[in-house]
């Protein structure tokens, strides 16, 4: 079908091509469910990441487990929306799986983005074909909680400068890599089931520990559930940088209560979610935010280490503080057992006709 329509070489048209084309995979993705979560991260939860990392033009970007190239799709688009070159820019990327590594060589092929992918999908940890390279932005949305990644073939790995990672969880092994390939004053984002935060299983928490004593760890985002095809588990955002400009400090920030659903399924960012937390990180990079209880709190790395190193954003920003009402407590039962009272009342009906309509095609309950 692409490949019959006759579209002119402009920007505007190219711009067209590829939006109908992200369109088709995130309907893809969804159709598939787990499925697709291996080539499809949320365009809202790509765009977190992006406006968060801020790409500029004349830099390097890479993604170890690019999926269908979302990260870099979006990437282009920052730099052009904030007045830069959109071809001035590197993209690098990865892919083991061979459809989604052909789905992505079709979405920068359709964009006009220029990318390195290698010449064949290949497993980023046993042939790391961008090896001898640093990047100043890398973003992924690596495979959660993924076992038997190779760790045995693996084992003196210089990749593993903080600790080797545990055979049966890739988490830290993907955080790892990363590090290796972060030029000086590099950023990283990348997306991470929960049990990274706080996990001490088979040294994880020891690698943990060496990559916040190092001073890598600029911010995390706890994200709500339900952005995911492929997961309902919630998951967080993790932010390392090189030569940060707030040493010592890390940003926590619980945006759990935030986005809107699209549907019974589906939770979304809108463009003013997505907003706030940008300008939040921005504040907090200028030395200018101030902790606001529930959302968002800067924390030394003295502090995580009372915290055992753990990186949970709830047990630094607390909870949100709730305005009293002046209701006196007494109206305040009599309110609200009244409208359980009703709700009761309401319950028993429901119950009533549900046993009559089973009874009406033959089952008693």
């Amino acid at each position: 079908m692409f490949t019959n329509m006759d579209m002119s070489d402009t920007e505007a048209s190219k711009d067209l091509l590829g939006r109908t084309y992200e369109y088709c995979i995130a309907q893809f993705a969804s159709y598939e469910g787990v499925k697709g979560g291996e080539f499809y991260t949320p365009a809202s939860v790509v765009k977190t990441i992006v406006n968060i990392l801020k790409p500029s033009e004349g830099k390097r970007v890479y993604d170890p487990c690019c999926g269908s190239g979302g990260m870099f799709v979006q990437s282009v688009k920052f730099i052009q929306e904030h007045a830069g070159n959109r071809s001035n820019i590197s993209v690098f990327g990865q892919e083991a799986n061979a459809d989604t590594w052909k789905m992505a060589k079709m979405n920068m092929a359709i964009r006009g983005i220029d990318a390195n992918f290698g010449d064949h999908p290949e497993d980023t940890f046993f042939n790391d074909l961008h090896s001898t390279q640093k990047f100043d932005f890398i973003m992924a949305n690596p495979p959660f909680n993924l076992s038997n990644w190779g760790q045995d073939k693996l084992q003196n790995d210089p990749r593993w400068a903080y600790g080797l990672p545990p055979a049966g969880n890739a988490n830290y092994a993907w955080i790892e890599h990363m590090i290796y390939h972060l030029a000086p004053n590099g950023k990283i984002g990348l997306v991470l089931a929960n049990g990274a935060l706080s996990t001490q299983t088979s040294g994880e928490g020891e690698i943990r520990r060496k990559i916040i004593e190092a001073d890598l760890i600029e911010g995390i985002v706890a994200m709500p559930t339900q952005l995911f095809y492929s997961v309902t588990i919630p998951v967080t955002l993790w932010f390392i940088t090189r030569g940060k400009k707030q040493t010592g400090k890390t940003l926590f920030i619980d945006a759990r209560n935030m986005g809107h659903m699209v549907d019974r399924k589906h939770r979304d960012f809108s463009e003013e979610d997505i907003a706030k937390l940008a300008d939040t990180f921005t504040a907090f990079q200028n030395g200018t935010l101030e902790d606001v209880k529930g959302f968002c709190a800067v924390t030394t790395t003295k502090q995580i280490a009372e915290q055992d190193y753990i990186l949970t954003p709830g047990r630094y920003v607390g909870i949100e503080e709730k305005e009293e009402d002046d209701e006196p407590f007494a109206d305040k039962m009599n309110r609200l057992t009244t409208e359980l009272g009703g709700m009761f009342t309401k319950s028993h009906e429901l119950e009533e006709e549900i046993k009559k309509n089973l009874e009406g095609i033959g089952f008693k309950v």
